[in-house]
């Protein structure tokens, strides 16, 4: 499809979620959504509704069901909250992507139903889990990864981090302690570089995280080409043995609050809050 002008959607707290604080942002609003909350013929059938026709001919490519049901639900969500943010209906939101294949909303002539608030999105998914992020201010970026993946491909991406991070998870014993550092790590990487719009055209090694023993980010040294003050990082295992990382841009004297939504968004269920930490020190 033809892209628009660069730049994220605009968008206005729906009726009955959270919109803005009186004089504060909006919330940064995450979705953590397990494929099972969605069943198969259901998910079949609100795609053949919602996706568009690239999406259509995309799941169709799919050899595997497995593969296939990932996508159709992973999509339908993104289609089911960008309505309940934007107002446009989901058949009718229109998502473009940027030449490293970063989506974003495309702004309809008028603007959107519910104002003129930018908005950015960002959608992951791992085998049987969906986190999608949503923020209503600035640039947001979202990865999610199982434990139980074992080693497959571990070391081939502890080969991508910096020396430092590299010595980091070497010192944890093997097994599940490893493996955890290491995808803690690749979920914050993942996370930065989307929310960036680069992807892993950003070589892993050129930023870096310390990493507190349990959660949180301790230190970030970025790219020569950005600044460290403006990031903020949350880490979450929304459910055992799967974690999830969200790197959000923030104007520093105004963080946003952060809402954690669980399940196919059907109804109004209350969100957990979570606490945005402060930006790590460089």
């Amino acid at each position: 499809m033809t892209a628009p002008p660069p730049g994220p959607a605009g968008a206005a707290a729906p009726a009955g979620a959270s919109g803005p604080a009186e004089n504060g942002p909006g919330p940064v609003n995450l979705w953590f959504c397990p494929n099972e909350d969605l069943a198969p013929g259901i998910a079949a059938t609100l795609a053949s509704y919602w996706l568009d026709e690239h999406e259509q001919e995309v799941a169709g490519r799919f050899l595997f069901e497995r593969d296939r049901r990932q996508y159709l639900v992973a999509h339908a969500l993104v289609r089911r909250v960008l309505a309940l943010e934007t107002g446009i209906p989901e058949a009718e939101a229109i998502i473009w992507r940027s030449s490293r294949g970063r989506p974003f909303l495309q702004l309809p002539a008028g603007g959107l139903p519910r104002g003129a608030d930018t908005l950015d999105f960002n959608l992951s998914h791992a085998h049987a889990y969906n986190l999608l992020g949503v923020s209503r201010e600035h640039r947001i970026g979202v990865d999610v990864e199982r434990l139980d993946r074992g080693e497959r491909g571990l070391e081939n991406i502890i080969a991508t981090f910096a020396p430092q991070e590299q010595d980091w998870i070497a010192r944890a014993a093997p097994g599940r302690p490893r493996d955890r550092r290491a995808l803690r790590l690749w979920t914050l990487k993942e996370a930065y570089s989307k929310a960036r719009g680069l992807g892993l055209a950003l070589p892993f090694d050129s930023f870096v995280f310390a990493l507190a023993e349990d959660q949180g980010v301790l230190s970030f040294r970025p790219p020569a080409d950005d600044s460290a003050g403006r990031w903020r990082f949350l880490e979450m295992e929304p459910v055992p043995e799967v974690l999830a990382a969200v790197a959000v841009e923030v104007d520093a004297a105004r963080p946003p609050a952060v809402h954690l939504h669980h399940g196919f968004p059907w109804g109004r269920a209350a969100p957990r809050r979570l606490v945005l930490p402060e930006s790590a020190r460089a």
